[in-house]
């Protein structure tokens, strides 16, 4: 099979490689469509994966192509997402059902051989069935959304709550979805280019505001009636992004974290004062899984996207493949 193999930083190779052997709790998939995670890049352009060489990819939908002897709830054919963490299932946190806390998983794309290949072994609690009217690229997009739906979940956001979303990347999209699914009003959307709070609008955005050209915090006073926001949804991983979340938050308000740091954090003077003076919660959300396993979010998601509830095809701006040169035989 065809598959993009990662040698060392920076050395992205597409070359022939043998297709995975599956046991009997294995299902084999047929990848269809894979996306590219910003974490993809940073670990083939700059760190690397945990091994070399290393296949990446892990939001990815496929079709199964096979299935082991003990698997009973998939056959050949069927649509599929796949979740690309592999717990151990004995530490403590497994056996809490907290399995994006285990001590000592694995994961597809960085520890083990990804979706970026035609094909891929995974082990078959890992692979759920997606309805057939969810195209593979959009049944790709599971896994980041679930990231979100994960904090959102521990959130408990009321019917009325103000919510501000801060970054509406892919990420900050589905923030902004899932907090108008729970009853966000008003839900204010915040982003420093245009073009992402255009499509912020589109999802059922009330406010949106550039900091560039807008006095955000004014502004989202006057729309919430000087209080601020009850929730603020930090999804742009930076600096200016956090402070500005907590500053648009009124008092014993929650700030939940989901963009990652990529050095020291620290926090405007004025910002800090408020988490202390103003008795601010700051939550971290870290991956997706739960019970029942893989979680909670993905089986709401598939759901969602099954109803035609959420709304995923802007996102796909760019497409890229490569030809088959060798097909897979089931014999």
């Amino acid at each position: 099979m065809r598959a993009a193999v990662l040698h060392a930083p920076g050395d992205l190779r597409v070359e022939d490689v043998p297709v995975p052997e599956i046991g009997p709790d294995d299902v084999l998939v047929e990848v269809k469509a894979a996306g590219i995670c910003g974490s993809d890049i940073g670990r083939v352009m700059g760190t690397g994966t945990y091994h070399f060489p290393t296949i990446p990819g892990h939001e990815f939908a496929g079709r199964v192509e096979k299935v082991g002897a003990s698997v009973n709830h998939l056959k050949a054919g069927d649509r599929v997402a796949v979740a690309p963490l592999m717990p151990c299932r004995k530490c403590q946190w497994c056996d809490a059902g907290k399995f994006h806390l285990c001590d000592d998983y694995d994961f597809m794309g960085s520890r083990s051989d990804g979706a970026f290949a035609q094909y891929l072994c995974a082990p078959a609690t890992n692979v759920l069935k997606v309805p057939d009217s969810v195209p593979y690229e959009v049944a790709a997009t599971i896994e980041p959304a679930a990231i979100i739906l994960h904090g959102i979940h521990k959130l408990d956001i009321k019917l009325g709550d103000a919510v501000a979303v801060v970054g509406c990347g892919a990420l900050g999209y589905f923030a902004l979805q899932f907090a108008k699914l729970s009853g966000a009003w008003p839900l204010i959307a915040i982003d420093v280019d245009d073009d992402k709070l255009a499509l912020a609008r589109e999802v059922g955005a009330d406010l949106c505001l550039n900091p560039t050209k807008d006095d955000v915090v004014a502004r989202v006073q006057e729309a919430t009636g000087g209080r601020g926001v009850a929730i603020s949804l930090e999804c742009a991983g930076s600096a200016p992004g956090r402070n500005l979340s907590i500053m648009v938050t009124a008092k014993q308000g929650s700030v939940m974290l989901y963009g990652t740091a990529y050095g020291d954090v620290t926090f405007a003077e004025k910002a800090f004062a408020r988490i202390v003076r103003e008795e601010l919660e700051v939550v971290g959300s870290w991956n997706s899984y739960s019970l029942p396993f893989p979680g909670k979010e993905w089986f709401d998601i598939i759901g969602l996207l099954g109803d035609g509830r959420l709304k995923v095809e802007p996102l796909i701006t760019h497409r890229a493949g490569w030809r088959r040169r060798r097909p897979y035989s089931r014999h």
